[in-house]
C-alpha cells in the first residue's frame, strides 16, 4: 500500500487541541490501516499554502485514554498521506521550577517509562533496529523553538520528556524520583509515537505545553484536571501560532537529520526470510528497501 502524498506536514493534537482553524479546502478522510483504525478522521487542507493533515490524538470529544491510543495506526495513517514532518502538541507537567505553566518546552530527549504499549511496526518475521539516540528530529525541533522565540512566547529548548503509562497523575514520591533522575517534563503520549515516527522515517518533534508543576511543587498545589484545562487554552493558542509560522519555513528537502534514512541500515532480516504477508503489511514502511 503506497503513499498517497496528500500532505507534507502533520499535526497530532493532544489534550485541548482537537482542531486546527483556518484550513482552506478542508476535508476529512478516514484511513484504513493494517493495525486497525486511527484515533479519528484526518482533517486535510491548506494552511498558508502548505498541505497539512491534522489528527486529534484522543479522538474528537477526547474519549481515548493514553494507554489505549492506537499509535501504530495513527502514524501509519500519516505515512500513508505522505507526511514528512510530524508536529506533536502535548500537555505536560513540569518537573523544573523554571518550566512554568503556560511555557513551552521543545524536548530533545525522551525516557520511556510506559509498561504495556506496542512500540514498533516490526515483528512477525521481520526485525529492524532503528537508531534512537536523538528521539526528536533536531532540525524540526530547532525550527519550532526558533519560531516560538521569534513570536515572543516563553520557550525552552532541550530537556527530557518522561512518558508514563497513566491515566493517573503521579504520586508525590514518583514525581520526586523523576526529578532526581533529571527529567524535565512529564506526559503520557510521546511513547510510542516518537518511536513509530522514526521507524516510518518521519521527522517528529514535540511542543510540550506546560500546564502544571506535577505534584512535587510545595506551593503550586496538587495537579487537577481543572488546573490543566485552565492553563491549556493559553498553551493551545501559542502552539497554534507556532505551527502556523513554522510550517512556512520548512525546507523543500529534509536536511540536518537522519530521519529520512532511519531504516537504511536497520533491517536485519534477510529479504528472502520475510513472510509474504508481513512484507505486504509493511510495504509502505519498508518497500523502498526490500
Amino acid at each position: 500500500m503506497r503513499t498517497q502524498a496528500t500532505a507534507r506536514v502533520g499535526i497530532v493534537g493532544g489534550t485541548g487541541f482537537a482542531d486546527i482553524e483556518g484550513l482552506e479546502d478542508r476535508r476529512d478522510v478516514h484511513i484504513a490501516t493494517p493495525f486497525g483504525p486511527p484515533s479519528d478522521a484526518y482533517t486535510l487542507g491548506m494552511l498558508h499554502g502548505v498541505p497539512l493533515a491534522f489528527l486529534p490524538r484522543h479522538g474528537r470529544g477526547h474519549y481515548i485514554q493514553p494507554s489505549d491510543l492506537n499509535a501504530r495506526a495513527n502514524v501509519y495513517g500519516f505515512k500513508r498521506l505522505g507526511i514528512e514532518f510530524l508536529i506533536s502538541i502535548s500537555a505536560c507537567g513540569s518537573l523544573r521550577e523554571e518550566l512554568a505553566p503556560q511555557h513551552i518546552l521543545v524536548p530533545d530527549q525522551l525516557y520511556d517509562h510506559t509498561k504495556r504499549r506496542v512500540s514498533t511496526f516490526f515483528g512477525d518475521g521481520i526485525v529492524a533496529h532503528v537508531g534512537f539516540a536523538q528521539p526528536f528530529c533536531p532540525a524540526l525541533s530547532s525550527t519550532l523553538f526558533e519560531t516560538g522565540q521569534a513570536l515572543g512566547i516563553a520557550m525552552h529548548s532541550g530537556g527530557t520528556y518522561i512518558c508514563i503509562e497513566g491515566p493517573q497523575f503521579s504520586t508525590k514520591a514518583e514525581s520526586e524520583v523523576y526529578r532526581g533522575w533529571g527529567m524535565d517534563v512529564i506526559g503520557m503520549t510521546a511513547v510510542p509515537e516518537a518511536k513509530l515516527a522514526r521507524e516510518a522515517e518521519i521527522c517528529y518533534a514535540t511542543l510540550a505545553c506546560v500546564t502544571d508543576y506535577d505534584v512535587w511543587h510545595e506551593t503550586a498545589g496538587e495537579v487537577t484536571v481543572e488546573m490543566v484545562i485552565a492553563n491549556l487554552q493559553q498553551n493551545v493558542d501559542h502552539a497554534e501560532e507556532i505551527v502556523r509560522r513554522a510550517i512556512t519555513t520548512l525546507p523543500n528537502e529534509r536536511r540536518g537529520c537522519q530521519c529520512p534514512e532511519a531504516l537504511a541500515n536497520a533491517i536485519v532480516t534477510s529479504p528472502d526470510s520475510i513472510p509474504a504477508a508481513q512484507r505486504a503489511t509493511l510495504d509502505l514502511i519498508v518497500g523502498k528497501y526490500i
